[in-house]
């Protein structure tokens, strides 16, 4: 009679990966956008095109961006758009403001085909200004900026909250 337990048998070994660190953007050769007070589809647009163009791009103060409109029909349209698809299966929908500002300007790429994932693996998208980024020159974009907005507007940070992140737990 045989012994089959599980314990008997040993496990094969894994192998170590040796490098296992986050890929990151030379910031040198990046350029910083500060997306404050910006209109969040007008810069996603501006971005998209860049980024198919080659360049390296990091948003930082992605919570600042700005969507147009009443505050209550933009938090009512996005709670509508919250339940289309499967909690398992998807579409899986943002709620962080870095994530929400990076899914809209994937939506402006091609992103199914190879030039558009590259491009999309050009960006960085931060909430706030990473303490590496603190002390290098950003740029805004002012064809985007919401300067000149007379409309109501609600800010990417306050919609996120609207829709359920929390930003203490993120912390």
């Amino acid at each position: 009679m045989s012994n089959h337990t599980r314990a008997s048998k040993k496990e094969p070994e894994r192998k170590q990966r040796e490098n296992n660190r986050v890929k990151t953007l030379e910031t040198s050769q990046a350029t910083i956008i500060d997306a404050s007070n910006l209109i969040l589809g007008r810069m996603a647009s501006i971005i998209a095109k860049r980024l198919l163009q080659g360049e390296n791009i990091i948003i930082v103060n992605a919570e600042k961006a700005i969507v147009s409109g009443k505050k209550k029909a933009v938090v009512k349209e996005r709670k509508e758009f919250l339940e289309v698809g499967h909690p398992w299966k998807g579409p899986f929908h943002y709620r962080r403001p870095d994530r929400f500002v990076r899914r809209t300007i994937r939506g402006m790429l091609p992103y199914h085909q190879p030039k558009g994932k590259q491009a999309y693996k050009r960006l960085r998208v931060y909430i706030g200004v990473p303490d590496e980024l603190k002390d290098k020159p950003m740029e805004t974009l002012p064809e985007a900026s919401a300067r000149k907005l007379k409309c109501s507007y609600i800010t990417v940070g306050e919609l996120a909250k609207e829709i359920g992140w929390n930003p203490e737990a993120a912390k």
